[in-house]
């Protein structure tokens, strides 16, 4: 037997024209389900009207016809399309108990059935639009087209089109087509669909940009970085379907017993109508009474119990910025009872600044000028660190001289010429404490030390906290950086169990050894080397912005907005949807078994059993629409 549940959260792409604005939400009477629901009722109030009303039956019985075709075709089409695959399809078994009751003459019940379950069909059809809704909600989608430079000729192109290395152009107030990096010009960018900041960023040549993102000031040429298949906005909406086509393992079971649960129901009802027969009842209360427990004996209300909430939670972390790849990963995030956590790039941003200026005695600099001795030798550097250096020399407002003959020896430092003096920046021989530490020489006399930090996020010590209360038991750190610098990390965000200079198969069996002790691990982290972890853990998150490929496609979830609270956040929304699918199946099993029970040991009246089932089917759908509401994601 299946039941009418989409599991459909969001159609696969089409082309459409470029969007400026989210879409709207799906109006009701946009479903077709609805459409023809509607139809059916406002034939069946018209002829309940005229028979209540005491007009003749020529009157009022053709409006019948019309609630019962209305409401009915549908599900008679896809039931019989059901039995053609051999399986029992409940719409089916729907539509012949409102055909028997009409053919006993109980016109007015048989058509309130088609009306009720018209309505249900709507209801479910609606729910799953309005998931859908919420989930591309998250993104403003990317343009279909682009314009390319070519040399000096300016075209526009499909952006599906558009290859590695192409040049686009994007003028203010356009999206960016593909994923790249600027090549000219400069404009402030709204990325929030992407990376979730709530004002434009700055773009200068050499910056990352997202297709999909808003140029909001200045023109810019871009050049493509990545096959727009293999863009972030593609990735993302790839996930969000994958995710929607999946099913939990609770609702696999529910679809494992569902045949041999509906064989066993039409043969009760066969007994159900067929024994009072043998024994002399009349054929109009038997065939009432065997329609009635067919229709409540089924189970539309517990099929339904799994999904609408998982689905439903899906959609709500997806516009959160946490896209869980499917309903098995949000059953899993929610049974974890341990958090295993990578270092940098997770409980820290991946980015070095500097934390310390320590000019020497006898060099004659203060420091600032160190500081701008430094940045001016390193501002012609891609390197991390000098990005960092040359940073805080603006912070501070120094001016950067221009450098002059400018090397760079891989691992040992740079060489420039700055206001006449020979200046080298590399690293010190003696590292102080957790920090990396460069030398500062000029004319080939050391007249300084910089210490540079990798930044801690300023959500790691919460979210540390927070998947703590969760699980009863502090995180784990497990990095491969050197124990100094781990330990610095995990003081600053309350962890103890530290475990320092891991290889990548180093981390796996901590993850291994924390399961073989009966727990469910959690892992986060962003790297090529924390994926073996990542497929090792009992649930894996990855950090998005700055993550592998391999992280992003070995995770169960992905953050795309870097926001580490946004981890025990989805923990929670998982663990209150695993609540409401509980909930849903003990309302479901309390439906069955209290009208089941009445239609065998009393007499319930059909409007009643039709009002039940489809009343209970549209309640667990309803209730699992719970998580969609804002509510549901912030911290109880």
């Amino acid at each position: 037997m299946v039941c009418r549940v989409s599991t459909t959260l969001a159609p696969a792409p089409v082309p459409a024209p470029a969007r400026t604005a989210p879409r709207r939400r799906t109006r009701v009477l946009a479903l077709p389900e609805a459409r023809w629901a509607l139809a059916s009722l406002l034939a069946f109030l018209s002829a309940l009207s005229l028979d209540l009303g005491g007009a003749p039956a020529w009157a009022y019985g053709p409006l019948y016809a019309v609630a019962y075709a209305a409401g009915g075709w549908e599900p008679a089409l896809e039931g019989l399309r059901a039995l053609r695959e051999k399986t029992l399809d409940v719409d089916l078994l729907m539509i012949v108990a409102a055909l028997g009751a009409a053919s006993i003459g109980q016109v007015l019940d048989g058509a309130l059935l088609i009306v009720i379950f018209a309505a249900s069909g709507a209801l479910e059809a609606l729910a799953t639009a309005r998931t859908a809704d919420s989930v591309r909600g998250l993104l403003d989608l990317a343009p279909t087209t682009a314009t390319r430079l070519t040399g000096d000729r300016e075209e526009t192109v499909p952006t599906a089109g558009l290859a590695v290395g192409d040049v686009l152009l994007v003028r203010p107030g356009e999206r960016i087509g593909a994923d790249g990096s600027v090549l000219d010009g400069a404009g402030e960018v709204d990325q929030a669909t992407i990376t979730g900041e709530s004002l434009p960023v700055l773009k200068r040549p050499g910056d990352d940009v997202f297709a999909g993102t808003l140029n909001g000031t200045g023109a810019l040429r871009v050049r493509v970085g990545r096959d727009p298949a293999d863009s972030v906005i593609a990735r993302i909406v790839t996930l969000v379907e994958e995710a929607s086509r999946t099913k939990a393992p609770t609702q696999l079971f529910i679809e494992k017993i569902e045949q041999r649960y509906a064989v066993g129901m039409v043969a009760a009802t066969l007994a159900v109508f067929g024994i009072p027969l043998a024994f002399g009842a009349d054929l109009t209360d038997a065939l009432p009474r065997a329609m009635t427990f067919m229709i409540v004996a089924s189970p539309c209300a517990v099929v339904l119990a799994t999904m609408p909430p998982l689905l439903s939670a899906i959609a709500n972390a997806g516009r959160h910025g946490v896209l869980v790849k499917s309903a098995v990963a949000m059953e899993r995030l929610g049974e974890i009872d341990t958090a295993a956590l990578d270092k940098t790039g997770t409980l820290t941003e991946g980015t070095p600044e500097v934390t310390a200026v320590r000019p020497l005695p006898g060099s004659g600099l203060d420091e600032n000028a160190l500081l701008a001795l430094a940045a001016a030798a390193e501002h012609p550097s891609e390197h991390p660190l000098a990005r960092a250096i040359v940073a805080a020399a603006r912070t501070r407002g120094l001016r950067v001289a221009p450098a002059e003959d400018f090397t760079a020896t891989p691992g040992r430092g740079v060489t420039a010429v700055v206001d006449g003096h020979e200046v080298r920046v590399g690293r010190a021989e003696t590292p102080e404490g957790a920090d990396t530490t460069v030398q500062v020489s000029r004319d080939g006399t050391p007249v300084g030390t910089l210490a540079l930090t990798d930044r801690l996020r300023v959500d790691a010590a919460p979210a540390a906290a927070a998947l703590t209360a969760l699980t009863g038991t502090a995180p784990a750190l497990l990095t491969g950086d050197n124990a100094a610098a781990a330990t610095r990390v995990a003081t600053a965000t309350g962890i103890t169990d530290v475990r320092a200079e891991l290889l990548p198969e180093g981390k796996v069996e901590a993850v291994r050894e924390l399961e073989r002790s009966g727990r469910r691990v959690l892992f986060v982290g962003d790297g090529v080397n924390d994926a073996p972890a990542l497929a090792a853990a009992h649930a894996g998150v990855a950090m998005g912005r700055a993550g592998s490929d391999l992280a992003l496609e070995t995770a169960d979830a992905v953050v795309v907005r870097d926001e580490l609270a946004a981890v025990p956040a989805v923990v929670r929304l998982s663990r209150r949807a695993r609540r409401l699918v509980l909930q849903n199946l003990v309302i479901a099993g309390v439906f069955i078994t209290v009208l089941v029970l009445w239609d065998l040991i009393g007499h319930l009246p059909l409007p009643i059993g039709v009002a039940g089932h489809e009343g209970s089917t549209v309640l667990v759908g309803l209730n699992g629409l719970r998580l969609l509401r804002e509510s549901a994601w912030r911290a109880e």
